[in-house]
């Protein structure tokens, strides 16, 4: 029963995705037209990410580790267990912003708009198509855009999710742009939504997520993209430990 009640949950959530993107599409159209209207986008998209999951009884509760300049230019690094990180991060980074992520999103419903306009699709398989990807990244850094890039490059199929290799493209791109790479943490994501849902359903709830102060990389040359792929890795390694090694009632 209670999967059942996860599932219908997960339904609700869907047709809300759905609902808020479609009453907004005309407008999201509009903008897509310009690339200098793409700002805007990114402002829809932030709603449309808060209210979809608002309505469906999800929640997100950002906490800082250090104070957290919105104005700046960063490439964000968050770990990836759910859809829901994606408007995670939508709602944490208010400036202008473009993820990066599989080139299937280019045929999605409800990712083609954006994967098509501010967003960069790349073919991981693909070396033409990660460096394209990777120049063009570079340049929107160059041009005060903020990058998400999920440096696992994927939802891994176990569950509850593990912390998988990261692919050293991010750390790469943050040292050669001179450009403050910030680790996210994202705690519980997963027990709101692992994956997209349609396998353990899902619930409302609070997504706690862990925003890590900084690492700057103007001091650093590409000779050190390993060592701060592992740094990023352990960081985020290290938070989601200690989260679980609280006792039950002390984890939310």
């Amino acid at each position: 029963m209670k999967l059942i009640l996860k599932k219908a949950h997960t339904y609700l959530y869907v047709f809300s995705v759905a609902f808020f993107y479609f009453l907004m599409y005309p407008i999201l159209y509009l903008f897509s037209r310009d690339s200098a209207n793409y700002r805007y986008m990114n402002k829809l998209r932030r709603a449309w990410g808060f209210l979809s999951s608002v309505f469906v009884g999800i929640f997100y509760r950002f906490t800082y580790e250090a104070p957290f300049d919105r104005t700046k230019t960063y490439i964000i690094c968050p770990n990836h267990t759910s859809n829901l990180d994606i408007s995670a991060m939508s709602v944490l980074v208010k400036s202008d912003c473009s993820f990066m992520g599989k080139d299937e999103l280019t045929e999605g419903i409800v990712t083609s708009l954006f994967f098509r306009t501010v967003d960069i699709p790349v073919n991981r398989e693909s070396k033409m198509s990660s460096f394209r990807a990777f120049k063009k990244a570079k340049e929107k850094l160059e041009n005060g855009i903020t990058m998400i890039l999920f440096p696992e490059g994927k939802i891994g199929d176990d569950y509850p999710p593990t912390l998988h290799p990261f692919k050293n493209g991010p750390f790469r791109l943050a040292i050669e742009a001179k450009i403050p790479i910030v680790p996210v943490t994202s705690l519980n994501t997963w027990k709101m939504l692992w994956d997209n849902g349609t396998k353990y359903g899902s619930r409302p709830g609070i997504c706690n997520i862990f925003v890590h102060k900084p690492i700057e990389t103007a001091h650093l040359t590409v000779d050190d993209a390993d060592w701060l792929r592992d740094e990023v890795y352990r960081i985020i390694q290290n938070k989601l430990d200690s989260v679980n090694a609280l006792p039950l009632a002390s984890v939310k």
